[in-house]
């Protein structure tokens, strides 16, 4: 069985201390015992396997075994993903972080029917950051995707034009994903739209922009599972599942 992952902000040292919400989790909850094997990670890329020394009430002292850094994946996958109602946008930022994407962007599309605007939008943005930090503990990612500040579409286009290959999904496209070369190096951007999809005028922005209008196959994906999915095939095509 594989070590629980817990989180800290600094794992250089020979000793590392949870507390707060994780040593409380990893005390109480998880119940770790004295000599038990866990692997903290920073979220930056360490992980540092380690064995259990002390457990206090709300907190777990760890001795470290091994230190190791996961390497940056290549190509880098980056999800822009339009904002959504609901959970939706959550579920989809959980899913792609399980799938491995390294940067998720928020989009303000047109058809998008939440906005972020003022208080709500930082705590939107709150709720999408920490969204991608306990999925990445889950799925026992050593680096967690970086989820960016909102972006307008004309700001997605400048990312469409800096990225290696941008691919944008629309149910209309007629190119498959799966058939794309998709370079080995560099960024690949994925778009994703809102529950009611991209516009003609936010398709023609960012293709000329650069982007390819793909669809992933022949059913409709709801907002929240199109991006893990298309994350999914660029990674079975290239090194990043190899």
């Amino acid at each position: 069985m594989s070590a629980p992952v817990f989180v800290a902000d600094d794992v250089g040292d020979d000793r590392v201390v949870l507390s707060g919400p994780e040593g409380r989790h990893a005390a109480t909850v998880r119940r770790v015992r004295v000599g038990e094997a866990v692997d903290v990670v920073d979220g930056l890329g360490t992980r540092a396997s380690c064995t259990v020394a002390a457990v206090g009430r709300d907190t777990v002292e760890l001795a470290v075994v091994r230190r190791t850094t996961e390497p940056v994946a290549s190509p880098r996958v980056v999800l822009v993903q339009a904002l959504a109602k609901g959970d939706r946008g959550e579920l989809a930022v959980e899913l792609a972080t399980e799938v491995g994407v390294d940067e998720v962007v928020p989009w303000a599309a047109e058809r998008s029917i939440v906005r972020w605007d003022g208080e709500r939008g930082a705590k939107a943005l709150a709720r999408w950051r920490s969204t991608a930090r306990e999925a990445g503990k889950q799925s026992r990612r050593a680096r967690f995707p970086v989820v960016t500040e909102v972006r307008s579409t004309r700001e997605v286009a400048e990312l469409v034009r800096a990225a290696e290959a941008s691919y944008v999904l629309h149910e209309a496209a007629t190119a498959p994903l799966a058939l794309q070369a998709v370079p080995t190096q560099g960024t690949v951007l994925l778009v994703v739209g809102p529950e009611g999809g991209v516009t003609e005028a936010e398709v023609a922005e960012l293709t000329a922009a650069g982007a390819v209008a793909v669809r992933l196959g022949p059913s409709v994906l709801r907002t929240s599972t199109a991006g893990a999915a298309a994350a999914a095939v660029v990674s079975a095509g290239t090194s990043r599942w190899r």
